[in-house]
């Protein structure tokens, strides 16, 4: 996945699942070629195939399991959802955390089967940590500005530097996100300012009134 990039999770929301997943990816296929801009989204593991088959932007998982083939009822295998079409996935959300050596292991787990990683960091120690496993993306979230109306951009400005620093110490190839409260343009290009390659935004995006109008608004911070 290219840079600077957009990554919409849908997380689990109404107007994020089966169809409306189909056409709320659609809607980021549409800014992304109309813009020339970099969007992924990432999807229930349900929706994975018909939103992989509906759009030519990356997909990715909001999760995988750190398994193999074998005995482990329902859990999400990642040869699976690579089957069914994802580009990569999310791991370590704040809403699904693991400990570090599980990260670790599901790293390598993803590269042995050419998945994109996106590691989520809640702060910049955490992100200099999960550096050393050399994931293809990290996204640093502090938790308690996730989904609320104050962005990490404004809110602790420094958390977004700090984290650039920390990972380009470890390995400067691996790209910094961010996420947590990104509303508008203005919190995109802060984020871009102090070094980040890009956001991970949710509610932001699915709880929007009007979704498109609000991508849009974002991808001009990238500008």
């Amino acid at each position: 996945m290219q840079t600077p990039i957009i990554i919409v999770n849908f997380k689990t929301y109404d107007r994020a699942y089966g169809l409306k997943a189909v056409e709320l990816a659609q809607m980021c296929e549409k800014v992304a070629k109309e813009t020339g801009s970099h969007i992924a989204v990432a999807v229930g593991a349900p929706d994975i195939y018909h939103v992989a088959e509906s759009v030519s932007i990356p997909v990715l998982a909001q999760h995988v399991d750190d398994i193999r083939f074998g005995s482990h009822t329902g859990y999400i295998l990642i040869e699976d959802i690579k089957e069914n079409g994802a580009d990569g996935t999310l791991i370590n959300h704040s809403e699904h955390r693991l400990k570090l050596d599980v990260i670790e292991s599901t790293i390598k787990r993803c590269k042995e089967n050419n998945m994109v990683t996106i590691v989520c960091a809640t702060d910049a120690v955490q992100a200099k940590a999960v550096a050393v496993f050399n994931p293809d993306f990290i996204a640093v979230e502090p938790p308690e500005l996730i989904g609320g109306d104050v962005s990490v951009s404004k809110h602790d400005p420094e958390i977004i530097s700090d984290t650039v620093a920390n990972v380009k110490f470890v390995d400067p190839r691996i790209p910094v996100l961010v996420g947590a409260g990104v509303k508008n343009h203005e919190d995109v290009k802060i984020a871009m300012e102090l070094g980040s390659k890009g956001i991970l935004i949710a509610s932001g995006i699915t709880k929007a009134k009007f979704p498109e109008k609000a991508l849009r608004d974002l991808v001009e911070g990238m500008q």
